[in-house]
């Protein structure tokens, strides 16, 4: 997992509230316990027509989306199903970070559990950054996980909270089962003092 310390980058607004698991990334596309691929089909249905051709209109094809790692979604970002797939497309296609006044709690905890930052903001701050984004498409921000702020290009900050074991395992870029091989030494050693107690 990449560690996540601190992100500048331009953002995507996706301006829909309860945007499900299934619309992140569709059901036909989970048979892979792969990572790799995912990112092309992030919210396909709505990315694609039919034909497989991209829709112009869908705010990932527009060419400022090209290099966003910031995505603005409305409130219930990430709700229904539990699938780890949905912050895999998410990272696949680029996206490190991901603002909303509200998450799914499966998906906050997928997201952070893969290296993915959910960003949780009082939704008048969600409302601030998608209207700059709108007026400001080349607008960048600023994430900093060990302040654990969001600023706007013009120095304005947001703060937001994350856990502070899954905010650890982010700064370090390890997952839970990396962060207890990490801790192998000292297991081992506590495992050799109780060796001799019955």
């Amino acid at each position: 997992m990449e560690p996540f310390v601190t992100l500048h980058s331009t953002g995507v607004v996706l301006p829909l509230e309860n945007v499900d698991t299934d619309q992140i990334i569709p059901a036909r596309f989970l048979k892979t316990t792969d990572r790799l691929g995912l990112g092309t089909n992030l919210f396909a249905d709505w990315r694609y027509d039919a034909a497989g051709a991209a829709k112009p209109e869908f705010v990932l094809n527009r060419p400022e989306a090209k290099t966003a790692q910031l995505l603005v979604a409305g409130k219930n970002f990430g709700c229904g199903s539990s699938r780890e797939h949905a912050p895999w497309a998410l990272l696949g296609y680029g996206f490190r970070a991901v603002v909303s006044s509200e998450f799914a709690d499966i998906f906050r905890n997928n997201a952070l559990g893969n290296g993915l930052l959910p960003i949780a903001l009082p939704e008048p701050a969600v409302d601030r950054i998608s209207a700059l984004i709108a007026r400001e498409p080349a607008a960048r921000f600023t994430i900093d996980l060990v302040a654990q702020s969001f600023a706007l290009p013009g120095g304005e900050r947001f703060d937001f909270h994350v856990d502070p074991f899954a905010r650890h395992c982010m700064l370090e870029g390890v997952d839970q089962l990396g962060y207890l091989a990490n801790k192998e030494p000292e297991i081992a050693a506590f495992e050799r003092t109780r060796a001799g107690v019955s």
